[in-house]
């Protein structure tokens, strides 16, 4: 009668632990799409921000580079941020330029969001790797998040911009 008993209670457990896990792997895979749709957001702010500095810079190379960002197919996506980044290093910003203000802190926002990408993709992976996960095949519904592979965008420091004369 007891050993009934221990096997109820043990299965209730292990169900308990595989529903867990089941939700675990969905809600890091949930994660990593959305971090994935949040960075492709700042990316191509990125991108628009650079094709407007590029326009008043009359930068063709800076211009081409963000068009061919922003005009990008989903595998040549990193190519075309990474030939970006590399013409934006090129670039001397006017700190009293309100677009370069606007590219710097878009660039900075794509760091930040590439970094939370990194890890739900990571952890999402971790997930996938695990002995009950792959035996009962709990992450098979989802696609394998892959990691979006960038250089880092570094652009200058702008000194705070000067504040309006106000009138007496």
């Amino acid at each position: 009668m007891w050993w009934v008993v221990g096997v109820v209670v043990l299965a209730a457990i292990f169900s308990a632990y595989l529903g867990w896990t089941a939700q675990r792997v969905e809600r890091l895979h949930a994660r990593a799409r959305s971090a994935e749709r949040a960075l492709d957001a700042h990316l191509l702010r990125r991108a628009a921000a650079a094709a407007v500095v590029a326009e008043q810079a009359e930068s063709v190379e800076l211009y081409a580079a963000a068009r061919l960002a922003l005009d990008a197919d989903p595998g040549e996506r990193e190519t075309a941020e990474n030939d970006l980044t590399r013409q934006l290093q090129k670039v001397v910003l006017d700190p009293a330029d309100p677009a370069a203000r606007t590219l710097v802190a878009t660039s900075r926002r794509v760091v930040l969001a590439r970094q939370v990408h990194t890890d739900q993709v990571r952890d999402a992976q971790n997930a996938r790797r695990r002995v009950v996960v792959r035996l009962l095949r709990l992450a098979r519904r989802y696609p394998r998040p892959e990691y979006f592979d960038i250089v880092e965008p570094v652009l200058p420091e702008l000194p705070p911009a000067p504040l309006p004369a106000q009138a007496v």
